[in-house]
């Protein structure tokens, strides 16, 4: 096992699993046994280290074949609490979701068989739903993406089996193949130093190998981290517990978040981490906290491999700081103040850095990993990632995918996690957190609509020959302009 997948694997905690959960919402009914056959053809044939369990020694970990490899454990059927009611209620079943996700996303992975396990919940809102838990040391966000991507077909009943790369790509009839809609690009590219690197540091991802060619900038940026200040104290950071609570919102189109991004002169990414710290600071400020003048951090992964590659598993991310200014009344200038946090990261080598330091806690013994997992970890207070998904429909077993969401891990003391994922027109906004910090994430999410329709309501009554600035915000809304 690579180091920085060690890393990943020592960061388990009893109040933070590292585990990446996602579910799946389904338009039609998907049967177990369907299940079972996709599960085996394409996620544990193909990815054969599925089939093995992580095994620490003092000198490290490795990965070793299960001898009892049992598809009946980790494909299992599973019950919405309080489905004896005969009525259907589509708004009291997303609550029953809600809480089964919650629960599973609290249990550990037993750690004598492979860490990732599928629930099926065979009756949903006239479908089903599909639960999903992998351990973070088998593979980073992006690589489990694409590869639960290669689980789904793009046409319900596909006349022969159909590579990924036609639900992420798209042939421009001229024999030329683009990214769809550009949206993995962006991802990949939190400016083009960091990609570029990033890419060398993947051909060549040995810890010297970095540190050869990025030693200077490394100290530097490990120098600037270690002096930022510790988040301040807000509901959001607080002793953790054993419980997660997690709940999504309603999705929002696509086309409308490009909408206000052209309005603000931003890019969708801006728009969504302005919207995410907008909504935190109304369930704050609904609980009685004081956020006036507050900024917290999120960390926030970037990608360090060519998309080509996210097949092959393993972790190559690294993390940034971004700045959350939760404590600014106006929503057009907390999209600035966003904007203009995400273009000095583009400079930065803070993922490198990030990256290399998961390397070097791999090797280090579990004591000093955890007593620089806190270090680190106090200076956010939650986990933010943006996964731009493909922009047409998909199917499970024949099954189409109406709605998903996903949650990676929050490490060390950080409790609260936001996820972002688009699909098929629409973004879909996540929350997920420990239960002594934020015990109703559902109302909580509630607000990310809220706010986002407020940036909306803005672009569309500015004044569309210029960008909006913060002070066009003060007579629609009437927020304070200062």
């Amino acid at each position: 096992m690579s180091r920085v997948d060690t890393a990943w694997l020592r960061m388990e905690r009893p109040s933070n699993p590292m585990m990446i959960a996602g579910v799946l919402m389904l338009e039609e009914p998907l049967t177990l046994d369907r299940l079972k056959r996709v599960v085996m053809q394409r996620f544990v044939r193909p990815y054969p280290r599925f089939a093995k369990k992580p095994v620490e020694t003092p000198t490290g970990a490795s990965w070793i074949p299960d001898p009892d490899f049992d598809l009946d454990w980790h494909v299992q059927l599973v019950a919405l609490p309080g489905r004896e009611r005969r009525v259907p209620n589509p708004r009291a079943e997303k609550k029953a979701l809600e809480r089964l996700v919650s629960q599973m996303a609290s249990t550990p992975l037993r750690r004598d068989k492979p860490l990732w396990q599928f629930h099926l919940v065979e009756r949903y809102r006239g479908g089903s739903a599909l639960i999903v838990r992998i351990h973070h040391c088998y593979a980073d966000g992006i690589a489990l993406v694409q590869v639960l991507l290669s689980m789904t077909d793009v046409e319900r009943r596909p006349a022969k089996r159909r590579s990924l790369a036609h639900a992420w790509l798209r042939d421009d009839g001229a024999g030329v193949v683009h990214r769809v809609g550009g949206a993995v690009d962006r991802y990949l590219r939190l400016g083009g130093k960091v990609v570029d690197k990033g890419i060398e540091l993947y051909r060549d991802p040995t810890l010297a190998a970095m540190l050869a060619k990025e030693g200077g900038e490394f100290a530097r940026e490990l120098l600037h981290v270690l002096a930022l200040p510790d988040d301040p104290p807000s509901l959001l950071r607080g002793r953790l517990g054993v419980s997660k609570r997690v709940a999504w919102a309603d999705p929002i189109p696509l086309d409308e978040v490009k909408a206000v991004g052209r309005a603000c002169g931003c890019t969708v990414n801006d728009v969504l981490m302005a919207t995410a710290a907008g909504a935190l600071r109304a369930y704050m400020l609904e609980r009685g906290d004081a956020v006036d003048g507050v900024t917290l951090r999120a960390t926030v992964p970037v990608n360090l491999r060519p998309l080509e590659h996210a097949r092959k598993l393993g972790n190559h991310f690294g993390l940034v700081f971004l700045d959350l200014p939760v404590g600014e009344g106006n929503p057009l200038r907390r999209i600035e103040r966003v904007a203009g946090c995400m273009r000095e990261l583009k400079g930065s080598r803070q993922a490198l850095m990030a990256y290399g330091v998961l390397a070097i806690l791999g090797m280090a013994p579990s004591m000093l990993q955890a007593i620089a997992l806190e270090l680190f970890s106090r200076k956010a207070s939650a986990v933010a990632t943006n996964v731009p998904g493909p922009q047409r429909p998909l199917y499970l077993g024949g099954s189409r995918i109406g709605e998903m969401m996903f949650w990676v891990p929050q490490s060390g003391s950080i409790g609260v996690g936001v996820s972002i994922l688009s699909y098929n027109g629409h973004v879909h906004f996540g929350l997920i957190a420990d239960a002594r910090l934020i015990p109703d994430p559902d109302v909580a999410i509630g607000r990310f609509r809220e706010e986002f329709e407020n940036l909306l309501y803005l672009a569309l009554m500015g004044d569309w020959q210029r960008p909006l600035e913060a002070d066009d915000a003060a007579p629609i809304l009437g927020v304070a302009s200062a």
